[in-house]
C-alpha cells in the first residue's frame, strides 16, 4: 500500500507509549496498533486530529505517500 503510517516514529520522538497515546486520544490500543503496523484501510479525520493534537504534529508527520515500484503490485 502506498500510504505509510509513521506513528511509531512520532511516538518515539515524543517519548510516548502506544498505551499512553491510547488513553489520551480515547482510541483502543488494538485500533492504534492496526494503524501503527500499516494494516489500517482507513482512518477517521477525528482520530487523526486527536493523534496530531496529542503528539503536537501535522498529519504529514504521521502519513507518508510512498508509491509502489512497478512490478511489485
Amino acid at each position: 500500500m502506498p500510504i505509510v503510517v509513521n506513528l511509531d516514529v512520532m511516538l518515539a520522538k515524543r517519548k510516548m507509549s502506544l498505551s499512553q497515546l491510547s488513553e489520551r486520544v480515547d482510541v483502543t490500543i488494538a485500533n492504534l496498533s492496526v494503524l501503527k503496523t500499516n494494516k489500517a484501510k482507513a482512518v477517521r479525520f477525528s482520530t487523526l486530529e486527536a493523534i496530531c493534537e496529542v503528539l503536537d504534529c501535522q498529519p504529514g508527520d504521521i502519513l507518508e505517500y510512498a508509491p509502489e515500484e512497478e512490478g511489485t503490485r
